[in-house]
């Protein structure tokens, strides 16, 4: 089974945010290596805002190893002097993408402020996803993907409570699943060990993942780890979904553990 984790870093320089490990460099030559122990395919890069050059170093990754890392990259909203970026965002080598946490200092009121209104109508034209953390703005960003559905969106981190655990990440689930009637919009099931406070394989969480999958099917809901911030190993990210998920198998697990993201983000991966 081909396996595809839909959120990854890497960077060269810079303080990682929150619970990342705290290094200023990890490679990709790194994550290779923890990739192939863990049984990993290939990655969806999100160079971090952290590093101001981890854009180019995603690119530069793609280019190296094509069959291994295409890239959701991001550049500065709020300078209106690089907006006409976004026309030609894909052209860069493996860019399929743009994505913002909105999580870092001066970021947190892009979405209501007006600093992201061009955004949606510019990507929707350009052909291009845009993910984001979203789970503080769930019902807008229904609006946003009402408004714009040839726009793919991406909800970040299964669109639960950030640092929440247990009941407090999952016990809300309505705004979240309301969003599943927008065939534009697919969620990431990224660093879903983060927000159980039990051992692997986590089974106080499966619940509420088996809500947010069942809401958006298999063709929405993509598999991944953050793999940075993760306590658990590597390949417990990958045998959490694998193996301990009874209602996920055959060919609908094979969509969420990698084709699904493949063909949301038209990565034109090689074979």
């Amino acid at each position: 089974m081909l396996i595809i984790d839909a959120q990854v870093h890497i960077w060269g320089s810079g303080k990682p945010s929150g619970h990342h490990r705290q290094t200023s460099v990890y490679t990709a030559e790194e994550l290779i290596r923890e990739m192939d122990e863990a049984g990993v395919n290939g990655a969806v890069l999100h160079p971090p805002s952290w590093d101001a050059g981890s854009n180019e170093m995603a690119i530069e990754a793609a280019i190296k190893y094509p069959d291994k890392f295409c890239s959701l990259g991001w550049f500065a909203l709020n300078d209106p002097a690089q907006r006409k970026r976004i026309e030609t965002w894909k052209q860069q080598a493996g860019m399929v993408g743009l994505r913002w946490s909105l999580t870092r200092e001066g970021q947190e009121t892009w979405h209501e402020d007006g600093t992201m209104d061009w955004l949606w109508p510019a990507a929707e034209k350009a052909g291009t996803p845009v993910a984001t953390m979203a789970w503080r703005f769930l019902p807008l960003f229904g609006q946003i993907a009402a408004r714009h559905p040839n726009l793919k969106l991406i909800v970040d981190h299964l669109g639960v409570v950030r640092a929440g655990q247990d009941d407090v990440a999952f016990g809300d689930l309505g705004p979240l699943l309301a969003l599943a009637k927008y065939p534009n919009v697919a969620i990431k099931a990224t660093g879903a060990p983060s927000h159980s406070s039990a051992a692997y394989p986590f089974k106080n969480i499966h619940d509420g993942l088996h809500r947010i999958y069942d809401a958006f099917g298999p063709d929405r809901f993509f598999w991944g780890t953050d793999i940075t911030r993760m306590t658990c190993s590597y390949r417990q990210c990958v045998t959490m979904f694998t193996e301990e998920l009874p209602w996920l198998k055959g060919a609908d697990l094979e969509k969420v553990m990698g084709l699904g993201v493949i063909k949301w983000l038209d990565w034109k991966r090689p074979a």
